[in-house]
């Protein structure tokens, strides 16, 4: 057996069985070390930022709303204190494999090391960002409950502060700021005068609910799959969404379509993702009204339980202007569509995965409001 694979294999299941006894570090506690990846390909560890008089431990993560209302904050507390010896690292303590679809629906992005890879670069941010996802032992030995949770240690590096970063997750709602008034206290070798505060956020996936993603997968294949026929004008109001509340992305595909089938997966993670958001699926066939059983099949062999609907007539030239004057008629066509009507992004061809849920994220929201 390799020794490495033996070593994750360990940690995996001694995360499993500690999961629900992690504790959270105590005031006074020294600073565990760690050896972790940053998302620039080098390893960390607390040696790297020994000249740091205050060194902030972030855990936080790309998928969480309450992660993302925080972090142009965050970006902004290193901005601030970067020329007063102030070091914030942040670290991404989830496991992917536990982060269920229906609960990546304020996200385009889930936990795994390159997905961090892509939110630092879309959000720019200015400080080292690390993965413990894959063996869970740094957020172990920290105790983190919920992203995002700071831990504030001074020059000797023992706990002064733990918890939350102000009192309000959402934006310009915030009156008390627990994370810069522990730094700024240190900095002017002060007391922290609150050292303790709950936090709120998504709770850490730990190794131990991975199984519960394989349930909600499963699940899928329960959820009635249906296939109706519509006209030109029905499907014209589909696209003209007339006084819908949601927006819609729209998938036209066929069975004989190649890139269409080998992506149509994609858009059941998509409804799954983001169906309790103000969003709604749609596919539409453009196979022919007697492969109405073929398409059917098809969608049911894919969990397909949003709207789907097949184009019941024979002018797919009259269909393809009527959806949109862009569209040159290849297909898979993506198009996805205001709740006024307006369709805000397109993609003719195989579609790229992220670029439409990232897309569809920063339409609906990525965070309360």
């Amino acid at each position: 057996m390799n020794k490495n694979w033996f070593v994750v294999l360990f940690a995996f299941l001694s995360s499993w069985i500690q999961a629900e006894n992690v504790k959270t570090l105590e005031i006074g506690a020294q600073a565990p070390d760690f050896n972790l990846k940053g998302i620039d390909g080098k390893n960390y560890n607390l040696k790297k930022f020994a000249k740091a008089d205050v060194l902030v431990i972030l855990f936080t993560c790309n998928h969480c709303p309450t992660a993302q209302a925080y972090e142009d904050r965050v970006i902004q507390f290193v901005n601030d204190y970067k020329d007063k010896k102030v070091t914030l690292v942040a670290i991404q303590p989830n496991s992917d494999r536990s982060v269920r679809f229906d609960e990546l629906g304020y996200t385009d992005l889930s936990d795994s090391y390159d997905e961090m890879i892509l939110r630092a670069k879309d959000k720019k941010y200015n400080f080292v960002y690390l993965y413990d996802g894959g063996t869970q032992e740094i957020a172990h030995k920290y105790g983190p409950v919920a992203t995002p949770h700071v831990f504030v240690f001074d020059k000797s590096r023992k706990l002064q502060y733990q918890g939350r970063i102000d009192d309000n997750e959402h934006i310009g709602r915030q009156t008390t700021h627990e994370l810069t008034d522990a730094v700024d206290a240190l900095l002017m070798n002060k007391p922290v005068s609150t050292q303790n505060t709950k936090t709120f956020g998504c709770s850490i996936k730990w190794f131990d609910k991975a199984p519960t993603k394989v349930t909600e997968v499963s699940k899928w294949a329960t959820e009635p799959v249906a296939l109706e026929k519509l006209d030109l004008d029905g499907i014209q109001s589909l696209v003209s969404n007339a006084g819908g509340k949601k927006y819609r992305l729209i998938n036209f595909w066929a069975t004989w379509c190649g890139p269409c089938v080998s992506e149509y997966s994609t858009f059941v993670e998509d409804h799954h993702m983001y169906r309790r958001r103000n969003f709604e699926m749609i596919s539409v066939s453009m196979d022919t009204p007697k492969d109405y059983d073929k398409a059917l099949d098809f969608l049911k062999e894919k969990y397909s339980s949003f709207r789907n609907v097949i184009y019941d007539g024979t002018d797919k030239y009259k269909l393809i202007d009527a959806v949109d004057p862009k569209w040159q008629g290849a297909i898979p066509y993506t198009i996805l569509v205001s709740p006024e009507g307006k369709i805000v992004f397109s993609q003719m061809g195989m579609i790229d995965v992220r670029a439409v849920r990232k897309a569809v994220a920063d339409h609906i929201g990525r965070y309360y409001d």
